[in-house]
């Protein structure tokens, strides 16, 4: 299976994942570990994937939503953005209001 189908299977079988350097424990970034805190603040189960793990994958997402920057945010199988368009969007509330559809 090539890492756009990996991708495609991981977004659409887990309703939040969050592609990441590092892991939630030990972000590997400033702005992952920033996308950590917002959906720990929002008491959001969600699975991450650490692309420092896998070059395909790492290349691979950045194609997948056509956005050129880590980490990338995904809920229900939909492409959100990246640590500053989810911190605009739990500053206004609307990320909570998605995290809390899928709960």
């Amino acid at each position: 299976m090539d890492a756009q189908a990996r991708i495609k299977e991981t977004v659409s079988t887990n309703p939040v994942v969050l592609y990441m350097k590092g892991n939630p424990k030990f972000p590997q970034c400033g702005f992952s570990n920033l996308a950590t805190q917002i959906l720990d603040a929002c008491q959001a189960k969600y699975i991450s994937v650490d692309v420092l793990q896998d070059q395909e994958v790492r290349e691979g997402i950045k194609q997948f939503a056509n956005w050129p920057t880590i980490p990338q945010l995904y809920i229900n199988g939909e492409f959100v953005g990246g640590s500053d368009i989810m911190r605009a969007m739990y500053e206004s509330g609307e990320l909570q209001t998605m995290l809390n559809a899928v709960k």
